[in-house]
This record gives structure tokens, C-alpha cells and sequence, in this order.
């Protein structure tokens, strides 16, 4: 099939896309980003267009001298790539190409036909000439998507998830530690190249420690969601379970995600598998240290991983677990500061009260709570409102009062004692590593 000559320059012809022409696109493709014009589509799209929706190429004695290639959903057209060689750019060839391939999409029930091109492409007369419109009110937005169905396939079977996209903001507050996360972690595996450009390797595996409940589960969350890697949590207490108990079971689940592009591979409480290694013989727990020992190099040779383990625990974990080549940073988690318990507050307060809350003295009350204790205190609060409401006959209460919130905190024993406190501080002179 030959597509008819419609404009001036008569020794140029027309015809659909063959798979020979392949070179001569990539050839278009590199000259047009040699001239400082980036195409809106990448080349997979544009060659897989090339092959399966419409292409028209225009040609002479000497070879390829331009292509137009689109794409149709529904009544809706769209050209993905549209170029002619520079040495025959005054010939008429672009009217041409567009005419040609707005024909072939036209057969197949096309109402419309759309451009899009990067503003840095000043070269759109052609377009205007050949009927197009310039849609001034128009923006343009893009998502990838971060997982392939195999890669779904994969997080399926070891439970891992693709998180919102929101939770590194959601943590108001804890800015020490939020600022060595996203130096440290976020920046360099986010841009590899911008990294390797100041000789900085990526980290591939981090310990986070501190008291409990002090949020360490929601940082490794939210890490997993700011470089929008998928989440893979790892439970021992699932794996022993599974045939050949533990060992075998972090064998399998590493092995798994060892087939996926990017992860971020979550174990909590990780003093249960990685204990300090003692007696003789050796016990099952040593077995499951030792395996995870061996799991740990192996994980770190692929980019795009990020192992990350919690303890409450720092200085009961086998030294061996800990060394430089495993662990790249030991990162202390602790109680929340006075943001971040604001935040906290403003989380558990229903909207109907918060305008008669004294939130500043819940903060001031709460230094030294965790989240969670912050939390059971907030529903115990709402609870006593709610029965003081239906039972103690009160008609004007709309929720809880900054009274019910300051009872429900002198109910509330801190989780975090001052002798945990002050070993903490201690393990951070000792241990932490940032």
C-alpha cells in the first residue's frame, strides 16, 4: 500500500511503517534530541506504535526522509512521534506525513486527531498549517506506573503492597530524624545517577532502634512510600510456619523479591532472628542468624533494594549482624517531639471538638509519650466523653472536652520508662551509626 503524493516536493512517496525502517526512526529519534527537543512519548512507545497502531514514513531515492506515527483510543487520535531529517525539512514533507496518517487513523472511526510536543520544540508552524489548534488552557500530566503485573504477581505471594504515596508527609514533627532519612536514604536511591556523579554508592540495607512504639514501623513505611518502591513486610512468626521453619522461609521470601526492579524489604523486631549467637551446639535461632547472615551480601549486589530492620532491642542483635558491609546506617528512632505530639493530637481529635481543645496543653502534658500512648489516651478521652454524654444526661456536649483529654493522660502510663529512656541515650552514643 502506497499512500498518495499531496504535496510540492514530488520525488518524495509515501507508504505505511515497515519493520526495515527501524533504524531510520532511531536515527530521527537521536537527531531530534541532538537539537534539543525531547519527545513527549519514549521510544519503546513510539517503536511499539510504529509496529502495532499507524505509521507513515516518507521517502526517496536516498532513503528515509520523515515519519509520523499515531495512535488511536476510541474516537480519539494521537501522534506519538513526528519528525522529518533536517536536510529535508524545506521540501513540504510534514503537511504531507500529517495528511497521510490522519487517512490511515480516519478508516478506523477517528473523530479527532491531538498533538502533544515539549515546550522546549518551537518548530510547530507545521502543525497550525496543517489544521491543528494550539489548546493554550492545556496542561499536561503523567504517571508511571511503579510495578509491572508480575512484579504484582510476585508481592502477591509475599504479601507485600504498593503504599500511598502521602505517608512521608504525614509525619509532622521528628525532623532529626526525618532529615537523615531523606539525606541519607531518600536522595541517593531516588537518583542513582545524581549519587554517582559525587561517588556516593547507594545504602542498601538500615537499622532503625529505639524504644517501642516510638514510630519505627511508620518510618519504614513511609521511606517505602516517598521512593515509591514497593513494601514487603517480613512476620517470623508467619515463617515458622512455612515448611523447613524460619531459615527456609527467609530463603524463599529473599529469593521472591529478588525478582523484583526496586523493594523495600521491612523486618520488625528483628532481635527474634538475629540474637547475639551463644552456646555450643548450636541452637535453631543461631540457624536462622546464620541463614540471614548469608541473605544479607546477596540482597545488597542487585540497585533498587533497600533492606530495612527494626529492634527495640539494638544491643541484644549479634555484633556480626551489625558490622559496615551489612548495615549502612543504624538510625535511633525516638519519642516524638512537641510537633510531631501536636500532630498526633489533631490526628485523634474529632473535628466537632477541636475548636474547644487546648491542644498545647496536651503537647506540653505528653513529653515523653508515644504515638501509641498519645493514641490510647485520645479514645480513652473520647470514650468518657461519649458515656458522660448518653449516660449522664448532658444535652449541649458535642465531644470530648480538653478536661477529658487531661484525665485520660493522668490514666495513661507511659510506655517508655526514664531507666528505658536513659539506656536509649546510651545505645545512641554506642550504637547509632548515621
Amino acid at each position: 500500500m502506497y499512500f498518495r503524493q499531496i504535496g510540492p516536493a514530488m520525488n518524495i512517496r509515501y507508504r505505511p511503517f515497515h519493520h526495515a525502517d527501524t533504524d531510520a526512526v532511531l536515527a530521527l529519534w537521536d537527531e531530534v534530541r541532538a537539537a534539543g527537543h525531547e519527545p513527549v512519548y519514549s521510544l519503546a512507545e513510539v517503536l511499539g506504535s510504529c509496529e502495532k497502531d499507524h505509521a507513515v514514513v516518507a521517502y526517496d531515492d536516498s532513503g528515509i526522509t520523515g515519519i509520523a506515527v499515531g495512535r488511536a483510543a476510541h474516537e480519539q487520535g494521537w501522534i506519538v512521534f513526528f519528525a522529518v531529517f533536517a536536510r529535508c525539512q524545506s521540501q513540504g514533507i510534514g503537511r504531507t506525513l500529517l495528511a497521510n496518517l490522519e487517512e490511515s487513523m480516519a478508516k478506523g472511526g477517528l473523530t479527532k486527531v491531538s498533538v502533544l510536543v515539549n515546550d522546549s520544540q518551537s518548530q510547530t508552524g507545521v502543525l497550525e498549517k496543517s489544521g491543528f489548534a494550539h489548546r493554550r488552557h492545556l496542561n499536561y500530566f503523567e504517571r508511571e506506573i511503579p510495578i509491572s503485573d508480575k512484579e504484582r504477581a510476585i508481592l502477591n505471594d509475599v504479601g507485600g503492597r504498593l503504599l500511598p504515596r502521602d505517608l512521608w508527609d504525614r509525619i509532622a514533627g521528628m525532623g532529626d530524624e526525618k532529615q537523615v532519612l531523606e539525606r541519607r536514604l531518600v536522595l541517593p536511591l531516588s537518583d542513582a545517577g545524581l549519587a554517582e556523579q559525587f561517588g556516593v554508592r547507594p545504602p542498601q540495607a538500615i537499622m532503625l532502634f529505639g524504644p517501642p512504639g516510638t514510630g519505627k514501623t511508620t518510618f519504614a513505611k513511609a521511606v517505602a512510600s516517598r521512593l515509591n518502591w514497593p513494601f514487603v513486610e517480613i512476620f517470623a512468626s508467619r515463617l515458622a510456619g512455612e515448611p523447613g521453619g524460619i531459615a527456609n522461609g527467609l530463603r524463599e521470601t529473599f529469593n521472591r523479591v529478588a525478582e523484583l526492579d526496586n523493594v523495600v524489604v521491612f523486618i520488625d523486631e528483628v532481635e527474634e532472628i538475629a540474637a547475639r549467637r551463644a552456646g555450643d551446639p548450636p541452637s535453631p535461632t543461631q540457624g536462622v542468624t546464620n541463614e540471614l547472615l548469608k541473605l544479607i551480601p546477596a540482597f545488597r549486589e542487585k540497585p533498587g533494594r533497600l533492606l530495612m530492620c527494626a529492634t527495640n532491642f539494638v544491643t541484644a542483635l549479634d555484633p556480626a549482624f551489625l558490622r559496615h558491609g551489612r548495615f549502612d546506617y543504624v538510625v535511633p528512632i525516638g519519642l516524638p517531639d512537641s510537633a510531631a505530639r501536636w500532630a498526633i493530637w489533631q490526628r485523634y481529635i474529632p473535628p466537632s471538638a477541636a475548636a474547644q481543645i487546648d491542644i498545647s496543653a496536651l503537647v506540653d502534658r505528653t513529653d515523653g509519650f508515644t504515638p501509641a500512648d498519645i493514641e490510647f489516651a485520645a479514645r480513652k478521652a473520647s470514650q468518657r466523653a461519649l458515656e458522660s454524654a448518653v449516660y449522664g444526661g448532658a444535652t449541649d456536649v458535642n465531644g470530648p472536652t480538653t478536661a477529658d483529654y487531661v484525665w485520660a493522660i493522668g490514666e495513661t502510663r507511659s510506655t517508655v520508662s526514664a531507666e528505658v529512656l536513659a539506656q536509649f541515650e546510651s545505645e545512641i552514643s554506642a550504637m547509632a551509626r548515621t
